[in-house]
């Protein structure tokens, strides 16, 4: 057998660490019933009915995420009973395929079988478990599967039945995206190195991105071999190209029945994954099954919760979870990443993350993540800012080291700027500001891969972007063309966000320009309809009249959109007929007499239609994003007490089961909207810091905050009584002060140690007054 070489852990150099991402400090908080917290947490909520989670193995923000695929175009599906490989890199709650890369399957006997789909593995959900950091599946094979990880490093654990061909299959070919090309290659008779490019998320064709494996197995291969295409070749050491790829290694498990392995992952090249393995590798099974554990169990001790049945912690502790799923890193231990110029970079001071599902995100997740993990969401505004350096403009839906272009708008200027109003810009305002300003007053060049603000030199001409139907795509992607009154809505939400950031930093003229566009929103109004509606590049209206049938908006109608203003509520509800016209038509929206009858059979049978049944609709969507702010415009009319009727409905769409979400959770997105209605606070108006108030859930919520933001170190949330009969404010304090608004400046969550609501069985007149509705931006 000729090696290529040999790797050593024991010889190897030291590597300084992100321990943050890899050494948790001890767990000292334990739940309700006095189990940890992590025990309330059921990773299978959300695995079937295209809520696409995965049950899989990952730590807080790590770039692995170690998990079943069944067949499922995101990986797992809890309505599949095969096993196809155990692979790398999962999004939570993604729409389309991406990741599932080197997927790895223990098997027994010969290896005849080269393609996952035919020698996946049966399984049963009876001998299946997980938890936080850990997976365990029984394979109808008689092996026993085990996963946990670190950061950047999946570690599993194989119990064989007694036999001299054991086998572990390492599939470098095939993938949940599309792959281009892929090498693998035996190195010593413990290891094994892969390299897997790929390119493709949901339409896109994107660039093509690669990522680096070196699994390290505990004990030496007794045989080995690799194969391409349908042709299996024992004996040989390595294969490259195109279609399916990969390699086998076997053991004798007649005496010691279990095999190890660690496989280290990095985005950058064989030296980082091989950096990665020796910086969090060499460790036992257990242990890093503990340290992630505890990992975990620091993260959700961040919110401390009282009251409620153990279903309600199950499933709050539940979305707290997903909530730090992503973004993932993206440096290795060293710190080296690639940047999005496709170039090798050190991250120095500061984590370099990756994947941005912004259009999703900026509305609740960068919110949460601000609140509960500043310094984290600090280096994730910071990577954002490396894209646009490194890669010349800011990103739009970015996975791994490439652009996808997927989905509209203009989601990362609020999310910039609400990384600014939370305080975590510190020291890079004016950067953040120059990278905005390029992004909010231009388009990219035809040489970039990114679209950016695709529809800007219409928008800013004649204030709105124009529905382009039959256009041809220029990128790949979606294109701001094709949803023209959608996208006016987003980017005159950004332009108001960006508005109030520059008037913060003295740019007082381009302030005011942004403040003028941020009204834009009403030249897509018709007044004809009442309704928001597309218009062609002439300037005439399209599409039916009907707004439960209009066209070009992105994943909603015209009935669904129409409260996607939150920088000028009242402006709206000006153009709406007033207040009584506003909540009358909010009741309709809602079907507010039925949800006052009967709250979770609305949710279901009126609201929700389907996963993805985006269109034709003139109802409430709670399972996806254009929705998430409108039940808090009810803040906004004088009758506040209705904000938390449809929240509290909303919230019995999330249970304790595989079916517990009712759509895509977009890396946390829909998962943070239920954490932070549960708690009471919402960011109401995305970009700008402000927090609407609505009943908590629980009688008592601790919040454990990080000083360096918020001086008191934490926030303590009550609502003594709080029930689904006793759900209504009857008054608010805020540090001792009564509160007679219905929100919280950015500012002044910052400052605050106790928010305390007295609720009642009725409404009362908490919040009625026009003043105490969230302002207008200015």
């Amino acid at each position: 057998m000729r090696w290529i070489r040999r790797l050593s852990l024991a010889t190897a150099p030291a590597v300084v660490v992100a321990s943050a991402l890899l050494v948790p400090p001890p767990a000292h908080a334990f739940g309700p019933g006095g189990g940890g917290l992590t025990d309330l947490v059921n990773p299978f909520i959300g695995s079937r009915n295209e809520g696409n989670t995965y049950p899989g193995a990952a730590l807080p923000f790590g770039m692995v995420q170690f998990s079943p695929d069944t067949g499922h175009s995101t990986g797992y599906d809890h309505g599949q009973n095969h096993i196809r490989g155990f692979s790398l890199v999962h999004l939570s709650g993604v729409g389309c395929r991406i990741g599932g890369d080197l997927p790895v399957l223990p098997t027994t006997g010969e290896v005849t079988q080269t393609d996952y789909a035919r020698y996946a593995a049966g399984f049963s959900h009876a001998d299946e478990e997980a938890s936080p950091g850990y997976y365990r599946v029984g394979l109808d094979s008689g092996i026993t599967a085990e996963l946990t990880a670190t950061a950047r490093t999946a570690v599993q654990r194989y119990t064989f039945p007694a036999t001299d061909r054991a086998n572990v299959l390492l599939n470098a070919g095939q993938s949940l995206h599309r792959t281009v090309s892929t090498s693998v290659e035996i190195l010593d008779d413990h290891t094994v190195r892969t390299r897997i490019t790929g390119n493709g998320f949901c339409k896109a064709t994107t660039r093509p991105y690669t990522v680096y494996t070196v699994t390290r197995f505990d004990r030496p291969f007794t045989a080995y071999g690799t194969w391409k295409g349908d042709a299996v070749t024992p004996g040989a050491t390595g294969s490259a190209g195109t279609g399916r790829n990969g390699a086998y290694v076997r053991f004798d498990t007649t005496r010691d029945r279990t095999v190890r392995a660690t496989t280290a992952l990095s985005y950058v090249d064989e030296q980082g994954a091989e950096t990665n393995l020796r910086a969090e590798g060499g460790r036992s099974f257990d242990a890093v099954r503990e340290a992630a554990r505890r990992a975990w169990e620091e993260r959700l001790d961040g919110v401390r919760v009282q009251g409620g049945s153990e279903t309600l912690r199950r499933t709050f502790y539940s979305s707290l979870y997903r909530s730090y799923l992503a973004p993932n890193a993206g440096s290795d231990a060293d710190g080296r990443y690639t940047g999005w110029d496709q170039r090798i970079h050190r991250a120095k001071g500061f984590t370099y993350y990756q994947n941005w599902s912004l259009w999703d995100t900026y509305r609740t997740q960068c919110q949460l993540l601000g609140l509960l993990a500043p310094r984290e969401a600090r280096d994730m505004a910071l990577s954002v800012l490396k894209v646009d350096e490194e890669g010349g403009r800011l990103p739009k839906w970015g996975y791994g080291t490439v652009e996808t272009n997927i989905m509209t708008g203009d989601p990362v200027t609020p999310f910039l700027t609400e990384a600014y109003q939370q305080g975590l810009l510190k020291g890079h305002e004016e950067q953040a500001y120059r990278a905005l300003k390029k992004n909010a007053d231009g388009v990219p060049p035809a040489g970039s891969p990114s679209v950016g603000r695709e529809a800007n030199p219409e928008y800013i001409a004649h204030g709105f972007a124009p529905y382009l139907a039959g256009r041809p795509h220029t990128k790949p992607g979606d294109s701001d063309y094709d949803h023209g009154p959608s996208v006016t809505l987003e980017y005159a939400l950004a332009d108001a966000a960006l508005s109030r950031m520059a008037h913060d930093l003295g740019h007082t003229a381009d302030a005011a320009r942004y403040a003028a566009r941020a009204h834009n929103y009403r030249n897509v109004f018709d007044p004809a309809t009442g309704f928001f509606r597309a218009r062609d590049a002439s300037g005439a209206f399209v599409g039916p009249a009907d707004p439960a049938r209009s066209v070009a908006f992105h994943e909603g109608t015209a009935w669904q959109y129409q409260w996607l203003v939150p920088q000028d509520l009242p402006g709206l509800i000006d153009l709406l007929g007033g207040r009584k016209a506003t909540n009358d038509r909010l009741d309709t929206f809602f079907a507010y007499d039925r949800l006052l009858a009967d709250p979770a059979g609305t949710a279901r049978g009126v609201w929700v239609n389907g996963p993805y049944a985006y269109y034709n609709a003139d109802k409430y969507n709670p399972q996806n994003e254009p929705d998430l702010i409108a039940p808090y415009t009810y803040l906004s009319t004088g009758q506040p007490w209705k904000t938390t009727d449809v929240v509290h409905a909303a919230l019995t769409l999330f249970t304790d089961g595989p079916t517990g979400m009712t759509g895509n959770d977009d890396l946390g997105t829909m998962s943070a909207w239920h954490v932070l209605s549960a708690l009471g606070i919402f960011p109401v108006q995305p970009g700008q810091g402000t927090w609407g108030l609505s009943t908590p859930v629980f009688d008592r919520a601790e919040l454990r905050l990080d000083r360096a933001y918020y001086p008191h170190g934490g926030l303590t949330i009550t609502a003594p009584g709080t029930s689904a009969t006793d759900r209504y404010v009857r008054s608010v304090r805020a540090d001792g002060h009564g509160l007679g608004r219905t929100y919280l400046t950015g500012q002044g969550l910052r400052r605050l140690r106790a928010l305390d609501f007295t609720v009642g069985a009725r409404p009362s007149g908490w919040g009625t007054d026009p003043a105490a509705a969230p302002p207008a931006s200015k």
